[in-house]
């Protein structure tokens, strides 16, 4: 994709219409309402399925689609993002309802949202693309292992147990059940088959495959279902508008819990990292309109402002549709506003086709989407070309699994941060003495993380008349090593040692004479 560059009067005609309808052309039109029905295929099952992940009813899934498209899609920051529930959030939502239940779930999103929307006022939005790539990588790995862990039972028929031990203690009894019962086999031949017709499609041409794969394997893991009378669970999908739950003033009362404030902060956290990095990713996809940061977070806390009104599935930009709606052919944001409405006029006009789904096969949607969140294959080179990266991964990823998402987020940041600072604050220290002169050399960064080497080394040198310190290769020195060689020259020289200094050439770096 190209940018085209105006003529100045058809681009003077463009800065005088509104904002919501620059870059909407005729020749783009087409283009967008093709797009917006693929992006459309591929968001409505998944709604459906992060919701049901997420142990909420569908419904709130849809809803947080439709809201994701109208309002988010409408508003201003980035023009090919598609935003939606996430499968990347599912673990923060299930455990967030088991603690607080239902009816506490919009307020917690509502005051995320807010947060949002308070951080880009901020002008904050742009400082969430300084977070290290490998805990970016180890959140969304560490999501990815959870959400396996979780949607394996549901594949095969089974309810999943609350608890990240009990997943992993029920793996040898759900085993057993899947080769032994109806319900199991049942399950486990529709999510299989449904991984391969996925995987299948995928192989086809391209023109092929502008046809959603997930679409293609929801549709045919439904006839097989309706047809072959299996003993398969089915997605149930009330009303829509019955759904909506707004917060009841009761319900604010639980903002004075620490766990309520705790679960706000994590919601506006994660949802915004995951909004940001897409936004970097899709912004490479494409050579139009770059991303306004502060503008999309504003966006995706108003979308989230509306769902917690609603008492929906918080939501962010998912990288999965958005990268669907480039590859479909969009040209401007108007595909992403029509896929909301495409998404609100099927299931309020043919909600009885959906109950046709089996959960097996939206379950199997989630475990793919679980296995590309690992990203076996990146954390493989990681691990081969650097390691204390790849540790960070790692660790951010366990963390996540054993504790939960906030925990092994902070935990990754923190250890990101102290990894770059000592590998920031490399120190080399050489020495050379005769029986009357010492010659020292010290280079790289001196900081306090390098203190203790340097006064080691200092202190073991031996007492003679004349020394002399080169500084002038040091591209840092702070000030706890400053004041660790202005004691050893000082001391050096109350023992009749005549001490010469060589300091960097910046006016700030003066050891006292």
């Amino acid at each position: 994709m190209t940018t085209r560059l105006e003529s100045p009067p058809a681009a003077e005609a463009h800065g005088r219409r509104p904002w919501f309808t620059r870059g909407f052309t005729k020749e783009s039109l087409a283009a967008d309402v093709a797009a917006s029905f693929v992006v459309f295929l591929v968001a409505l099952p998944l709604c459906i399925g992060i919701a049901v992940a997420s142990g909420v009813p569908a419904e709130l899934g849809i809803i947080t689609g439709v809201v994701g498209g109208l309002v988010v899609g409408f508003l201003p920051g980035s023009t090919m993002q598609v935003s939606g529930p996430a499968a990347g959030l599912t673990v923060l939502v299930s455990s967030t309802v088991a603690e607080q239940g239902l009816a506490m779930l919009g307020v917690i999103v509502l005051g995320a949202g807010l947060l949002q929307m308070l951080l880009a006022m901020s002008r904050l939005g742009t400082w969430f693309r300084a977070i290290s790539p490998s805990v970016v990588q180890g959140m969304l790995a560490g999501i990815g292992v959870v959400l396996l862990l979780g949607q394996i039972y549901p594949a095969g028929g089974f309810e999943q147990p609350m608890s990240t031990a009990g997943k992993i203690a029920g793996i040898p009894a759900l085993a057993t059940a899947m080769v032994s019962t109806p319900v199991g086999l049942s399950g486990l031949s529709i999510t299989v088959f449904t991984l391969v017709v996925m995987g299948l499609w995928n192989r086809l041409p391209q023109r092929i495959r502008m046809v959603p794969a997930a679409l293609v394997a929801v549709v045919a893991a439904g006839l097989v279902a309706s047809v072959s009378g299996l003993p398969l669970s089915t997605i149930e999908i009330g009303a829509l508008f019955e759904a909506i739950d707004v917060p009841s003033f009761g319900a604010f009362e639980g903002l004075a819990d620490t766990a309520v404030l705790g679960a706000i902060l994590t919601f506006a956290l994660i949802a915004s990292c995951e909004s940001l990095f897409s936004a970097a990713g899709i912004d490479r996809m494409h050579d139009g309109a770059k991303t306004r940061y502060n503008k999309e977070l504003m966006a995706q806390g108003a979308g989230n402002t509306v769902c917690g009104l609603l008492g929906a599935l918080p939501l962010t930009a998912v990288i999965v549709r958005s990268s669907t709606n480039l590859r479909a052919g969009a040209r401007t944001k108007l595909s992403r506003v029509l896929h909301g409405v495409w998404m609100l006029l099927f299931v309020v006009l043919l909600p009885g086709v959906l109950s046709y789904l089996p959960s097996a096969a939206l379950a199997a949607l989630l475990l793919h989407a679980g296995w590309k969140l690992i990203a076996v294959r990146h954390v493989a080179e990681l691990v081969r070309t650097h390691r204390s990266e790849a540790f960070v991964l790692v660790l951010t990823a366990v963390l996540i699994v054993l504790t939960d998402l906030l925990v092994g987020t902070l935990t990754g940041i923190a250890v990101a941060i102290v990894k770059s600072a000592w590998e920031m604050s490399r120190l080399s220290i050489h020495s050379s003495h005769s029986e009357d002169h010492i010659q020292i050399e010290i280079g790289g960064n001196a900081t306090f993380l390098r203190l203790p080497h340097l006064l080691d080394h200092l202190e073991q040198l031996p007492l003679t008349s004349r020394a002399h310190v080169d500084l002038s290769s040091v591209r840092h020195l702070d000030r706890a090593c400053e004041q660790a060689v202005e004691n050893w020259v000082a001391q050096r020289r109350r023992s009749a040692c005549a001490v010469e200094v060589a300091m960097p050439a910046h006016p700030s770096w003066r050891l006292r004479q």
